[in-house]
Protein backbone atom coordinates (compact mmCIF):
# COMPACT_ATOMS: atom_id res chain seq x y z
CA UNK A 1 0.00 0.00 0.00
CA UNK A 2 3.07 2.12 0.68
CA UNK A 3 4.24 1.74 -2.83
CA UNK A 4 0.74 2.89 -4.11
CA UNK A 5 0.62 5.67 -2.03
CA UNK A 6 4.00 6.97 -3.13
CA UNK A 7 3.33 6.38 -6.41
CA UNK A 8 -0.33 8.83 -6.41
CA UNK A 9 1.82 11.40 -4.70
CA UNK A 10 4.83 11.24 -7.06
CA UNK A 11 1.70 11.88 -9.85
CA UNK A 12 0.75 14.68 -8.06
CA UNK A 13 3.98 16.04 -7.97
CA UNK A 14 3.64 17.52 -4.54
CA UNK A 15 6.98 19.35 -4.17
CA UNK A 16 5.88 21.51 -7.20
CA UNK A 17 2.17 22.14 -6.09
CA UNK A 18 3.52 23.30 -2.29
CA UNK A 19 5.46 25.32 -4.04
CA UNK A 20 3.47 26.76 -6.45
CA UNK A 21 0.37 26.69 -3.93
CA UNK A 22 2.53 27.88 -0.49
CA UNK A 23 1.47 31.47 -0.73
CA UNK A 24 -1.76 30.77 1.22
CA UNK A 25 -0.97 27.66 2.94
CA UNK A 26 0.34 27.34 6.33
CA UNK A 27 2.27 23.87 6.18
CA UNK A 28 4.38 22.03 3.71
CA UNK A 29 4.01 18.55 2.59
CA UNK A 30 7.31 16.84 1.45
CA UNK A 31 6.69 13.38 -0.26
CA UNK A 32 7.08 11.17 2.19
CA UNK A 33 4.54 13.09 4.23
CA UNK A 34 2.04 12.77 1.31
CA UNK A 35 2.85 9.35 0.71
CA UNK A 36 2.04 8.45 4.23
CA UNK A 37 -1.32 10.74 4.40
CA UNK A 38 -2.57 8.51 1.50
CA UNK A 39 -1.82 5.84 2.99
CA UNK A 40 -4.02 6.59 6.19
CA UNK A 41 -7.24 7.67 4.01
CA UNK A 42 -7.84 4.12 2.16
CA UNK A 43 -10.78 3.87 3.70
CA UNK A 44 -13.50 6.98 4.27
CA UNK A 45 -13.67 8.03 7.68
CA UNK A 46 -15.90 10.84 9.34
CA UNK A 47 -14.16 10.72 12.48
CA UNK A 48 -14.53 13.91 14.93
CA UNK A 49 -11.18 15.59 14.34
CA UNK A 50 -10.33 13.96 11.39
CA UNK A 51 -9.28 15.37 7.93
CA UNK A 52 -10.41 13.12 4.45
CA UNK A 53 -8.46 14.65 1.64
CA UNK A 54 -10.02 14.00 -2.31
CA UNK A 55 -7.70 14.46 -5.00
CA UNK A 56 -8.54 16.62 -8.09
CA UNK A 57 -8.13 14.98 -11.24
CA UNK A 58 -8.87 15.85 -14.70
CA UNK A 59 -11.81 13.77 -15.96
CA UNK A 60 -10.63 13.36 -19.16
CA UNK A 61 -6.70 12.12 -18.48
CA UNK A 62 -7.13 11.43 -14.59
CA UNK A 63 -4.09 13.99 -14.06
CA UNK A 64 -4.38 15.06 -10.76
CA UNK A 65 -4.04 19.22 -10.33
CA UNK A 66 -5.31 19.48 -6.79
CA UNK A 67 -7.12 18.05 -3.40
CA UNK A 68 -9.87 19.06 -1.36
CA UNK A 69 -9.66 18.59 1.73
CA UNK A 70 -12.77 18.34 4.85
CA UNK A 71 -12.22 18.45 7.93
CA UNK A 72 -14.77 16.53 10.28
CA UNK A 73 -14.68 19.35 13.46
CA UNK A 74 -14.13 17.48 16.67
CA UNK A 75 -16.05 20.44 18.58
CA UNK A 76 -19.15 20.55 16.52
CA UNK A 77 -21.27 17.34 15.15
CA UNK A 78 -22.64 17.47 11.76
CA UNK A 79 -20.16 20.56 10.84
CA UNK A 80 -16.93 20.28 8.49
CA UNK A 81 -14.83 22.64 7.35
CA UNK A 82 -13.14 22.68 3.47
CA UNK A 83 -10.01 23.43 2.42
CA UNK A 84 -8.98 22.98 -1.52
CA UNK A 85 -5.56 23.48 -3.08
CA UNK A 86 -5.34 23.95 -7.10
CA UNK A 87 -2.26 23.74 -9.06
CA UNK A 88 -2.72 27.51 -10.46
CA UNK A 89 -1.69 25.82 -13.98
CA UNK A 90 -5.73 24.87 -14.09
CA UNK A 91 -7.11 27.47 -11.99
CA UNK A 92 -9.55 30.03 -13.51
CA UNK A 93 -10.91 27.47 -15.50
CA UNK A 94 -14.31 26.36 -13.17
CA UNK A 95 -12.47 23.15 -11.98
CA UNK A 96 -12.04 24.57 -8.29
CA UNK A 97 -15.90 24.71 -8.17
CA UNK A 98 -17.02 22.21 -10.10
CA UNK A 99 -14.91 19.84 -7.28
CA UNK A 100 -15.97 21.75 -4.48
CA UNK A 101 -20.22 21.32 -5.91
CA UNK A 102 -19.27 17.64 -5.70
CA UNK A 103 -17.76 17.72 -2.19
CA UNK A 104 -20.53 20.03 -1.17
CA UNK A 105 -23.04 16.90 -2.75
CA UNK A 106 -21.44 14.43 -0.88
CA UNK A 107 -20.71 16.04 2.57
CA UNK A 108 -24.48 17.29 2.51
CA UNK A 109 -26.26 14.43 0.59
CA UNK A 110 -24.23 11.41 1.50
CA UNK A 111 -22.90 12.48 5.00
CA UNK A 112 -25.95 14.45 5.85
CA UNK A 113 -23.73 17.64 7.07
CA UNK A 114 -25.85 20.56 9.24
CA UNK A 115 -23.18 23.30 8.16
CA UNK A 116 -19.59 23.66 5.86
CA UNK A 117 -17.30 26.38 6.54
CA UNK A 118 -14.01 27.92 4.92
CA UNK A 119 -11.66 30.34 5.77
CA UNK A 120 -9.44 31.61 3.87
CA UNK A 121 -6.47 34.31 3.26
CA UNK A 122 -8.08 37.80 3.93
CA UNK A 123 -5.66 38.52 0.52
CA UNK A 124 -6.43 35.33 -0.98
CA UNK A 125 -9.15 36.78 -3.36
CA UNK A 126 -9.93 34.11 -5.56
CA UNK A 127 -11.06 32.00 -2.58
CA UNK A 128 -12.97 34.46 -1.54
CA UNK A 129 -15.16 34.76 -5.25
CA UNK A 130 -14.80 30.85 -5.37
CA UNK A 131 -16.92 30.45 -2.25
CA UNK A 132 -19.41 33.50 -3.12
CA UNK A 133 -19.83 32.19 -6.64
CA UNK A 134 -20.66 28.63 -4.70
CA UNK A 135 -23.27 29.98 -2.65
CA UNK A 136 -21.40 30.60 0.69
CA UNK A 137 -22.00 33.87 3.06
CA UNK A 138 -19.00 35.59 4.55
CA UNK A 139 -19.64 35.16 8.22
CA UNK A 140 -16.54 36.65 9.75
CA UNK A 141 -13.38 38.66 8.96
CA UNK A 142 -10.98 38.30 11.59
CA UNK A 143 -8.28 41.19 11.55
CA UNK A 144 -4.73 39.94 12.41
CA UNK A 145 -5.61 37.02 14.42
CA UNK A 146 -3.11 34.75 13.17
CA UNK A 147 0.81 34.43 12.67
CA UNK A 148 1.78 33.38 9.50
CA UNK A 149 4.96 33.36 7.78
CA UNK A 150 6.87 36.16 10.24
CA UNK A 151 3.72 38.75 9.74
CA UNK A 152 0.07 38.86 11.33
CA UNK A 153 -2.72 37.57 8.48
CA UNK A 154 -6.05 38.47 8.22
CA UNK A 155 -9.00 35.90 7.50
CA UNK A 156 -12.91 35.37 6.23
CA UNK A 157 -14.86 32.85 7.40
CA UNK A 158 -17.59 31.37 4.83
CA UNK A 159 -20.27 28.78 5.62
CA UNK A 160 -23.28 27.56 3.93
CA UNK A 161 -26.34 25.69 6.04
CA UNK A 162 -27.44 21.90 4.59
CA UNK A 163 -30.88 23.97 3.73
CA UNK A 164 -29.48 26.71 1.62
CA UNK A 165 -27.72 23.85 -0.52
CA UNK A 166 -30.55 22.05 -0.60
CA UNK A 167 -32.38 25.33 -1.97
CA UNK A 168 -30.06 25.53 -5.21
CA UNK A 169 -31.09 24.03 -8.05
CA UNK A 170 -30.54 20.53 -8.42
CA UNK A 171 -28.38 20.66 -11.51
CA UNK A 172 -25.58 22.36 -9.33
CA UNK A 173 -25.51 19.56 -7.46
CA UNK A 174 -23.37 16.24 -8.06
CA UNK A 175 -21.60 13.51 -5.58
CA UNK A 176 -18.05 12.83 -6.21
CA UNK A 177 -16.83 9.01 -6.21
CA UNK A 178 -14.76 8.76 -2.64
CA UNK A 179 -14.11 5.10 -3.05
Amino acid sequence: MATTALNIAQRLGVPTLTTLCATFLAWRLGLADAAQLIADQQTVSATPGSWLQLMIVLAESGQPIGDCGIHFLSNASQQVELGITLDPRYQNRGLACEALRGVLGYVFDTLNMQRVSATTDAENTAAQKLFRRLGFRQEAHFVENIWFKGAWGSEYVFAMLQREWQSRPISGRSTPDVS
